[in-house]
């Protein structure tokens, strides 16, 4: 038998060589040196455009149901980052993954990784611009958002014939059998491709319900008015003068002549029953039966006909307080106390 332990071959085992300070430190040196190169890199990879002065915009369309790897082949593809790889590693270490918004994006190959990630987790898609005008009535609110492809034919007419008191408190005095005219709150609104028309009204609801704040509110209720007559005095104040300070005399005129007894006789009630949008109104349009007409019923009319903005609603629940009770408007505001003084006017600025 053979004893392995008997035979030598003759090599010499070296003992491991000492690690001294010095080589400990180059060793340190050099992780610490090859840690920094790819944290460097990784830095210039996330903070660094593919191309900083690139003026290039694109609009990138993330479709529902895309994951984060998807998107990022999709960027490099459109070359607007350099690396998917990349892209994905930092939306993880961000926390980030898995919260990339489905819609379209304005991205340009100028944007950073770190910023093209930041704005589609916060799903800060292309805004589209709705600015309703104030005065407009439903009608003309309809056309301008049929024509922006936000709404179809009639679809937001047919919209606000719904109830929604229960959700706004707001319009809990409004008569069921009329529409939100007069509530549809003029303002310039941004919406994203994927909204439609009753996101559209939801939003503007939410817009008018935050306007007319509780301090707002409060001063209503003290005049024992409700925020129905409110808004249908605004509408009225709206079509009839533009500036603030003619806007509160009007309202205080108008608001005398219902406590007097006095109809309004308001030639804009009037358009809003013919559709017509003359200076002044015709005297058989005058005598039209319409709960509208403010020349053949006294009263404020059965509703608001147009769409106020917040300094004629303003205007109607803070007016001033004069001795007018007539006005005319040839582009200023003549302001009248008595008749015949009213008269005087009409032939001196209306010939």
């Amino acid at each position: 038998m053979i004893n392995f332990k008997s035979i030598k071959f003759g090599l010499k085992v070296q003992p491991p060589e000492k690690l001294t300070p010095e080589k400990l430190n180059k060793i340190l040196k050099g992780v610490g040196i090859f840690a920094l190169a790819v944290f460097l890199f990784f830095c210039f990879e996330i903070y660094v455009p593919i191309n900083p002065f690139s003026h290039e915009t694109i609009i990138y369309t993330a479709k529902k149901g895309l994951g984060d790897e998807e998107i990022a082949k999709e960027l490099e593809e459109m070359e607007i980052i350099r690396s998917n790889l990349f892209f994905r590693i930092y939306g993880v270490l961000s926390f980030r993954d898995g919260v990339l918004q489905a819609g379209k994006y304005s991205l340009s190959p100028n944007m950073s990784m770190y910023k093209i990630i930041k704005k589609m987790s916060r799903g800060d898609t292309v805004k589209n611009t709705i600015t309703i005008l104030e005065g407009w009535d439903a009608d003309n609110v309809q056309k301008y958002l049929q024509g922006k492809g936000l709404c179809k034919e009639k679809e937001f007419l047919s919209l606000i014939e719904n109830n929604y008191s229960e959700t706004y408190s707001f319009l809990k005095d409004k008569p069921r059998d009329l529409n939100l005219e007069g509530y549809i709150f003029p303002d310039t609104y941004e919406f994203s491709e994927d909204d439609n028309c009753l996101d559209f009204l939801e939003t503007v609801l939410y817009n008018f319900d935050a306007k007319l704040n509780p301090e707002l509110r409060a001063e209503i209720k003290k005049q024992n008015k409700s925020i129905f007559d409110i808004v249908v005095m605004a509408s009225l104040i709206e079509k009839e003068v533009r500036n603030m300070e003619d806007k509160k005399i009007v309202s205080g005129i108008l608001w005398k002549r219902l406590e007097i007894g006095m109809p309004l006789q308001l030639d804009c009630t009037i358009n809003y029953i013919t559709g017509k949008n003359d200076a002044s109104a015709l005297i058989k349009d005058t005598k039209i039966d319409s709960p509208y007409n403010t020349y053949r019923y006294k009263g404020l009319p059965k509703g608001p006909i147009s769409n106020p903005g917040i300094n004629s609603i303003l205007a109607a629940i803070y007016p001033t307080q004069t001795d007018y009770l007539y006005y005319l408007s040839d582009g200023k505001t003549h302001f009248s106390k008595t008749l015949e003084e009213h008269n005087i006017k009409k032939a001196l600025y209306l010939k």
